[in-house]
C-alpha cells in the first residue's frame, strides 16, 4: 500500500501476557521482584568493581560493562511492562516503539560482543599468560569495549532506518509486552523483504561472529588446560572460566531459541516465556552467577 493512501498508526497495542486480574497481580509482583534483584545485583557489581582495587583488572572491567548493559536492557523493557499491568489498555506510541527497538538492538548486540571479549580475555590469560599485560592493556580493553558498543549501534541504526521507511496501516496489535522488531516488521503493510533480509543477515553476521570467538577461545583454553599436569592447576584454570561459560550458555541458548528456530502459532505462548528469560531473567542471573561462582568477587563482597 502506498504511503499516500495510508493513515499511519500513531500508537501500538501491547497484548502482554493475560487479561485475568488475579494472574496480572501475581505476574506484576513476580516481575517487580525480578527487576529489583536485577537493579541491586548489577548496580552492586558495578559499584564493587569501581570501589575495590582488587578488581581493577581487564576481566572485571568487561564484567562491569556487561552489568551496565544488562541493567539498561532490563530497564528499557520492565518498567513499561509493570505499568501496563495496572492499565486496562496497554499502548505504546509509534515513536516510543521505534526508540525501544533501537535501544534493544544496540544493547543486545553489545552484550554478544562483550561476552565474546570476555572469552578472548580468558583465552589470553590462560593460553598466553606472558603476553597478558601487553595484549590486555587499558587502551586495548577500551577499544574492545568501544567496538562492542559500536557494533550494537550499527545494528540498531540499520534496523531503525529500515523500520522508519515502513508503513503501518493495518493491525497495530503487538502480541508481546514490548516492541519486538520481528513482530513490528510483520505488522507493516509495506514490502518487508529488505527488512527481513537485514534482520536475518545481521543476526547471522553479529551472532555467528561473536559465538565463533567464544567457541574458538574455549577450544584453545580446553586444549591448554588438558596439557597442565597438576590437577590443582586444571581446577584453577577451569574455575576462572566457569562463571563466564554459565552466562554464555544461558544467553546464547535463549537467543537461539528465540530467533533461530522456526516458531509456529501454537508455540507463541512458549515464545513469550522464552523472551522473558532473555529480557528479564538473564540480566538478573548474570550478577548472581558471577557473585556466587567467582572467588575474587566473593572475597571483595566480604
Amino acid at each position: 500500500m502506498a504511503k499516500s493512501n495510508c493513515t499511519q498508526v500513531t500508537e501500538f497495542t501491547l497484548m502482554g501476557f493475560t487479561t485475568h486480574p488475579v494472574i496480572q497481580v501475581m505476574l506484576f509482583q513476580m516481575f517487580l521482584l525480578i527487576y529489583l534483584v536485577t537493579i541491586l545485583g548489577n548496580l552492586g557489581i558495578i559499584t564493587l568493581i569501581k570501589t575495590n582495587p582488587r578488581l581493577y583488572s581487564p576481566m572485571y572491567y568487561f564484567l562491569g560493562n556487561l552489568a551496565f548493559v544488562d541493567l539498561c536492557f532490563s530497564t528499557v523493557v520492565t518498567p513499561k511492562m509493570l505499568v501496563d499491568f495496572m492499565l486496562e489498555e496497554k499502548h505504546v506510541t509509534y515513536a516510543g516503539c521505534i526508540a525501544q527497538v533501537f535501544t534493544l538492538d544496540i544493547l543486545g548486540i553489545a552484550e554478544c560482543f562483550l561476552l565474546a571479549t570476555m572469552a578472548y580475555d580468558r583465552y589470553v590469560a590462560i593460553c598466553q599468560p606472558l603476553l597478558y599485560s601487553t595484549v590486555m592493556s587499558p587502551k586495548h580493553c577500551f577499544q574492545l569495549v568501544f567496538g562492542s558498543y559500536l557494533m550494537g549501534l550499527m545494528n540498531g541504526m540499520s534496523h531503525t532506518i529500515g523500520i522508519l521507511n515502513l508503513s503501518f496501516c493495518g493491525s497495530k496489535v503487538i502480541d508481546l509486552y514490548f516492541c519486538d522488531i520481528s513482530l513490528l516488521i510483520s505488522l507493516s503493510t509495506s514490502d518487508t523483504t529488505l527488512n527481513s533480509t537485514i534482520l536475518r543477515t545481521s543476526a547471522s553476521l553479529y551472532g555467528i561472529s561473536s559465538i565463533l570467538v567464544v567457541l574458538s577461545s574455549y577450544i584453545a583454553i580446553f586444549s591448554t588446560v588438558l596439557g597442565i599436569r597438576s590437577a590443582k592447576g586444571k581446577c584453577k584454570a577451569f574455575s576462572t572460566c566457569a562463571s563466564h561459560v554459565t552466562v554464555v550458555s544461558i544467553f546464547y541458548g535463549a537467543s537461539f531459541f528465540m530467533y533461530l528456530r522456526s516458531s509456529s502459532e501454537n508455540s507463541r505462548g512458549e515464545d513469550k516465556w522464552a523472551v522473558v528469560l532473555y529480557t528479564m531473567v538473564i540480566p538478573m542471573l548474570n550478577p548472581l552467577i558471577y557473585s556466587l561462582r567467582n572467588k575474587e568477587v566473593k572475597e571483595a563482597l566480604r
